[in-house]
C-alpha cells in the first residue's frame, strides 16, 4: 500500500476526532483521519436493534453539546443535524410507591412550581439558583473548556461577582452534593434534582466535588435541555463526519492505527493494521485512551520512565452495562410525572444513591442497581412507531469483578428495578438487547473495560491531574503528538473541546510565535520528566 503524506493524522473519528479535523482543515490543513470502525462517531453511534425502532447505542442526550461552544461553532444544523426535545427535561421518581417524582421543566418556573409543591420554600430556591447560574455559568463553562492554566474564565468571574463572593462559589463548588442539596434545598425531592445528575458521573455521591456535576448538568437542563438529534444520535456523527469533509479532511474508515513512528523526539509517521503508512509534517491528533496511546501507540523507550509509573495510577471510571428496550406501548410508571421526562433517574432517593455507590466503590454488584433511563420516542418521535418506545437503561458495576457473569446478572436487575417503578413494564417488551463491558469495548475500544468517561471523572484525575499529574493540556512528551480524546482536559461527554484543545495546540504550534512556544512546551516537560526514575 503506498505511504501517503499529510499535515496533520487524527487517529480516531470519535466527534472529538472529527472536531479536530474539522478545526485543523479549517485552518488550510492538510487532515487525514484513521478510524478502526467501519463508520466514523466512536460512542455516539445508532442502530436498529429491532424493525422500526432506533436504539442508541452508546451515548444519547447531549446537553453538554447544546452549551458548547466548539460544536455550535461548527454550525452542525447546516450539515444535517436537527434537535428534538422531550417534553420534560427530566425526572426522578423517589420511591417505587408512586410518590411525586422530582421534575425538571426546560421552563424554570415550572420547575420551581413543581418542587414548590414538595416543599413551599424550595421553589424559590431553585429560582435562586437559576439565578446564580445566570450570573456565573458561561464563566465556569468558559474556565472548563479552557486549556490549563485557564485565565479569560476566573478574569471574567471576578469581574461579574468579585474576589469574596468567587471564595464563597470555590466553597460552593467544591461540596459533596448531599451536602450542596442540604444546603439549597428543604424537600427529597429539590435535592435529588443534584443528587441524580451528580452520578452521571463517577464521583461518589459524598465525594469532595461531586455537587459541581449535579449542578453543573441540572443548570444546563434547565437552560439548554437535554436534546437528542432527529433520528437517533448516530445523526450527530454523520453531521460531523460532513463537517470535516466540507472542510477538506480525507475520512478513511476500517484503518487501525498499530503504531506512532517517533523520530528525533517527534511523531512522523502514522502506521496501520492494513499497512498504510502516512507521513506527518506538521501534527498527530489521538483521539484515543490515553493508556492505549501510551501503551499501545508509542514505543516504551521514547517516553520517559516516570510517565509509565504515573500511567500505572490511571483509574478507569467505573464499568457500564446497558440494557435496550422495543415497547410496543409507553412505560407505565406510577408516578404520572414521569411519563413526559426523556430522562429518567431510577431506583434510589438520596440515602439510596450513598448506598449503591458504596456498593460500588467496595467491588459488591448492587442487588437494586440505580438506573439512568432515556425514553427516546419520548424524546424524538421519529424513533420508533406510534404509540410505541425506543428505551434504554444503563448501570454500573464495581471495577476490577468478573465482568460477563456479573454483568449479565445485573442486566436481570434491571428490569426488576423498572418493573416495580413501572409495573407491567415487562409486558410490554417486544424485544430486549444488553451491552456488557465487553460488548461496549468491542465496538469501540475507547470504552474500555466498558468505562465511558476516558477514565474516573474524581478530582485525583481531574484538570492538571488529567490523565496524569502534570499533563493536564493535550500536548504530550512526544513533540507533534496531541492528546484529544476524553482522557484529555475537560474530560467525558460529547462537547468537542478535547478535540478542539488538541487542534489549536498544534495549530499555535505552527503560528506566528510557534517556535518559541514548542521550545517552552519542551523545557516545561523536561522540568516535569527531569528526574524520571522512580524512587
Amino acid at each position: 500500500m503506498p505511504t501517503l503524506t499529510a499535515d496533520a493524522v487524527v487517529i480516531g473519528g470519535g466527534h472529538h476526532g472529527l472536531v479536530a479535523a474539522a478545526v485543523l482543515a479549517d485552518a488550510g490543513w492538510d487532515v487525514c483521519v484513521l478510524e478502526s470502525a467501519g463508520v466514523v462517531g466512536g460512542a455516539i453511534r445508532s442502530a436498529q436493534l429491532y424493525p422500526g425502532f432506533t436504539a442508541d447505542l452508546f451515548s444519547a442526550f447531549y446537553p453538554l453539546a447544546a452549551a458548547s461552544p466548539v460544536l455550535r461553532a461548527l454550525e452542525l444544523e447546516g450539515h444535517g443535524l436537527r434537535w428534538s426535545h422531550a417534553p420534560n427535561v427530566l425526572a426522578h421518581p423517589p420511591r417505587p410507591d408512586g410518590a411525586p417524582a422530582a421534575v425538571l421543566h426546560r421552563d424554570r418556573e415550572r420547575t420551581a412550581a413543581g418542587l414548590a409543591q414538595h416543599d413551599p420554600r424550595d421553589g424559590e430556591a431553585w429560582l435562586r439558583l437559576c439565578s446564580q447560574w445566570d450570573a456565573v455559568g458561561n464563566a465556569v463553562l468558559r474556565t472548563l473548556f479552557t486549556a490549563f492554566p485557564p485565565v479569560r474564565g476566573p478574569v471574567q468571574l471576578l469581574r461579574r461577582i468579585g474576589s469574596a463572593e468567587a471564595l464563597r462559589l470555590a466553597r460552593f463548588l467544591a461540596l459533596p452534593v448531599g451536602r450542596m442539596g442540604e444546603e439549597l434545598f428543604a424537600s427529597e425531592a429539590a435535592r435529588l434534582l443534584l443528587a441524580g445528575n451528580a452520578v452521571h458521573a463517577d464521583a461518589p455521591p459524598d465525594a469532595t466535588v461531586s455537587g459541581v456535576f449535579g449542578w453543573l448538568l441540572a443548570m444546563l437542563g434547565q437552560q439548554y435541555g437535554f436534546p437528542a438529534p432527529v433520528g437517533g444520535s448516530g445523526e450527530l456523527a454523520v453531521a460531523l463526519g460532513r463537517r470535516a469533509t466540507t472542510a477538506g479532511a480525507d475520512l478513511r474508515t476500517g484503518e487501525h492505527v498499530e503504531r506512532i513512528e517517533v523520530s528525533g523526539g517527534r511523531a512522523v509517521a502514522v502506521h496501520t493494521a492494513s499497512g498504510l503508512s502516512v507521513r506527518v509534517r506538521r501534527a498527530v491528533v489521538a483521539d484515543v485512551a490515553a493508556p492505549t496511546l501510551y501503551r499501545d501507540l508509542l514505543l516504551p523507550e521514547v517516553l520517559p520512565p516516570r510517565l509509565h509509573a504515573d500511567l500505572a495510577r490511571f483509574v478507569w471510571d467505573t464499568p457500564v452495562v446497558k440494557v435496550n428496550w422495543a415497547l410496543d406501548g409507553r412505560i407505565p410508571w406510577r408516578a404520572s410525572d414521569v411519563a413526559g421526562a426523556g430522562t429518567v433517574h431510577v431506583g434510589a432517593d438520596v440515602r439510596g444513591l450513598v448506598r449503591w455507590s458504596a456498593d460500588i466503590e467496595s467491588g459488591t454488584v448492587p442487588a437494586s442497581p440505580f438506573l439512568l433511563v432515556g425514553q427516546m420516542s419520548t424524546a424524538d418521535p421519529s424513533r420508533s412507531p406510534d404509540g410505541t418506545e425506543s428505551a434504554w437503561a444503563y448501570t454500573h458495576l464495581p471495577r476490577g469483578v468478573a465482568q460477563d457473569e456479573a454483568a449479565a446478572e445485573l442486566a436481570g436487575r434491571v428490569d426488576a428495578v423498572l418493573e416495580q417503578f413501572a409495573p407491567g413494564f415487562g409486558a410490554r417488551v417486544l424485544d430486549r438487547s444488553v451491552q456488557l463491558p465487553g460488548d461496549l469495548q468491542a465496538a469501540d475500544p475507547n470504552l474500555v473495560h466498558g468505562a465511558v468517561n476516558g477514565g474516573t471523572a474524581q478530582l485525583f484525575q481531574q484538570l492538571v491531574f488529567r490523565p496524569v499529574p502534570g499533563l493536564g493540556r493535550s500536548e504530550t512528551v512526544v513533540g507533534g503528538l496531541y492528546l484529544g480524546s476524553a482522557s484529555a482536559h475537560p474530560g467525558g461527554g460529547v462537547h468537542g473541546v478535547c478535540g478542539w484543545l488538541a487542534a489549536r495546540a498544534a495549530l499555535a504550534d505552527h503560528g506566528s510565535f510557534g517556535a518559541l512556544r514548542r521550545r517552552m512546551t519542551s523545557a516545561a516537560l523536561e522540568l516535569l520528566y527531569r528526574d524520571s526514575a522512580m524512587r
